[in-house]
């Protein structure tokens, strides 16, 4: 089996050093702090989910919090502009300098460590999914996981049916934990989990994950056939 990755694109990337105080409160809600949250960092990507574990990473290496991550509707495919791709993310500190650096952070993990891939050895086009090992959660995916910081989590998405049958492998492959199931229909239409556990048996849960994918594309209707004992 092989598989070719489908790089995101950032789309957008901007920095406000001194944001309006209604407009944070307006934007982050109860929890803005006008100290912590003076400069804020926005970006928009075409693939919500990577851009969700570039915002993590973020937080890990700048003193900054995500305050807002969120899908748009019906994907980047149908996006409401040019620069809007598939979600907008907002991370705050106090300091410019650790957004800018936060920034940065984002713009490499897109480009060079986290995307969705198909299976570049099925008829195309074939089922994308994302299906990455966090290996170190920051602050932002350990909360939305409900992992501890620092524990590691397996990021699973697919299409609705790739992912059922996907996410029942995973979870049978490994001695994991299903900390979320994420139903369809999400904003973008996709499934998926978040698996926590040991390292290895996450990375074993993970390529589990991908064998199934691969299985379910390429026998779609596998179980469409004549049972061995009929009731009618």
């Amino acid at each position: 089996m092989k598989l070719q990755p489908l790089r995101p694109t950032l789309l957008s990337c901007r920095q406000i050093d001194d944001v309006n105080e209604a407009l944070g409160r307006g934007l982050i809600g109860d929890g803005f702090d006008v100290a912590r949250h003076r400069s804020l960092g926005l970006v928009t990507v075409d693939q919500d989910d990577s851009a969700y574990i570039a915002l993590d990473e973020a937080t890990k290496h700048a003193a900054v919090d995500v305050v807002f991550a969120r899908s748009f509707y019906a994907g980047a495919a149908h996006a409401s502009g040019p620069l809007s791709g598939e979600m907008l993310g907002v991370v705050a500190g106090q300091d410019p300098d650790e957004v800018a650096e936060a920034l940065w952070v984002i713009k490499q993990h897109l480009a060079e460590v986290v995307c969705f891939q198909t299976l570049a050895d099925r008829p195309q086009p074939s089922s994308a999914f994302l299906a990455h090992v966090v290996t170190e959660t920051g602050s932002y995916l350990s909360t939305v996981a409900g992992v501890a910081p620092g524990d590691p989590i397996a990021y699973l998405i697919a299409p609705p049916m790739e992912a059922l049958v996907a996410v029942d492998a995973a979870l049978k492959a490994a001695p994991v934990t299903l900390r979320q199931f994420i139903k369809a229909p999400s904003e973008t239409n996709f499934s998926g989990a978040f698996l926590a556990g040991s390292l290895a048996d996450l990375q074993a849960a993970r390529d589990a994950f991908v064998d199934a994918v691969a299985d379910v594309v390429a026998r779609p209707l596998q179980a469409a056939r004549r049972p061995a004992r009929l009731r009618r």
